[in-house]
């Protein structure tokens, strides 16, 4: 309860916001904000390894596909009312392939733990690119989406909104009391500096790979909701083009900060719709990713904290 007791009233304007939005916008935009918050799923537990933990992870887009492809896989042999069994699968899943994966790579230390984290993930790709397993190059489709009893149904697409903003609000509440924990806290003094944390007796390698495994687990579940919400999976999901966006995602939000992970979501998000729209840029929004790439960086230069961090660059005192 700590964590609920530091939120003020405009907090919860967003969520506010988000329940009526379904009904005064189209189908095409209730699809755009649904795809927001599953990244902003995604974007959360990473932030949690990277922001909080120090732990800069590119295998970030194999655990969040793991989760999709179970749930894909799985449902061909499941029940339509599934859907309770489906997520647990998916979570598991990716939990575990984390788990492994950071018991091996929380071994190496800085640009080796990147490389290790890197390797992990393009091997999850390859084995759903070039494998039947998973479908190869095409993917495969869900063959039925699941429902929990008769009261949600995710064939209705006002289902998967609602659903998929419940799992959100969870994942950023259930993060936010973790942080004010003992054990958020030691993540915060790892990051800060980890062989103080071990001369105070802390084992910072089980905090890592507890974090780690955490971490795998909330994108196993961002990979069932993308599953359920497109009905379809693909290889790309896990390539580590997905990771690196991931990345910016909370660079763009700004480190360090839950919210900062959902803004910079969203803000990733509509600047792809934005530059890929031919209604205003014509034929330059074949080359989207340069417009994308030079809006990012001129943000991340001139808000060095992250979009999070706007509101107090504007309220700084000038000239100090």
């Amino acid at each position: 309860m700590i964590a609920l007791n530091r939120l003020s009233v405009l907090d919860f304007a967003p969520l506010v916001a988000l329940v009526v939005l379904p009904w005064f916008v189209d189908p095409y935009t209730q699809g755009l904000i649904v795809k927001i918050m599953i990244y902003a799923v995604l974007a959360l537990a990473l932030e949690l390894l990277v922001g909080t933990t120090g732990l800069v992870c590119f295998c970030q887009a194999a655990f969040f596909g793991i989760g999709a492809y179970m749930v894909v896989m799985l449902a061909a042999t499941s029940q339509p009312s599934a859907a309770l069994g489906l997520l647990l699968a998916a979570v598991a899943a990716s939990a575990t392939y984390a788990f492994l994966v950071g018991a091996l790579s929380l071994r190496t230390k800085g640009v080796y733990f990147i490389m290790v984290t890197l390797a992990f993930g393009q091997m999850a790709y390859y084995v759903v690119h070039d494998t039947a397993l998973g479908g190869g190059t095409d993917g495969i489709f869900l063959y039925f989406r699941p429902t929990v009893g008769s009261w949600l149904d995710f064939e209705q697409s006002l289902h998967v909104y609602y659903f998929v903003l419940g799992a959100l609000s969870l994942v950023f509440v259930f993060l936010m009391t973790l942080l004010q924990s003992r054990f958020g806290r030691a993540l915060v003094g790892i990051k800060q500096n980890e062989q103080r944390m071990l001369a105070t007796g802390f084992d910072t390698y089980r905090y890592k790979l507890i974090a780690f495994t955490l971490s795998g687990a909330l994108s196993g579940l961002a990979g069932f909701l993308f599953a359920i919400k497109d009905g379809f999976v693909n290889p790309q999901m896990l390539s580590w083009h997905m990771s690196g966006a991931i990345l910016v995602m909370i660079i763009l939000g700004g480190l360090g900060s839950l919210r900062g992970a959902v803004i910079g979501a969203v803000m990733y998000v509509v600047l792809e719709e934005f530059f890929k729209s031919y209604e205003i840029w014509g034929n330059f929004a074949r080359h989207w990713h340069l417009g994308l790439g030079l809006t990012i960086i001129l943000s991340v230069a001139l808000l060095p904290k992250g979009l999070a961090g706007l509101a107090a660059w504007i309220q700084r005192p000038r000239g100090v």
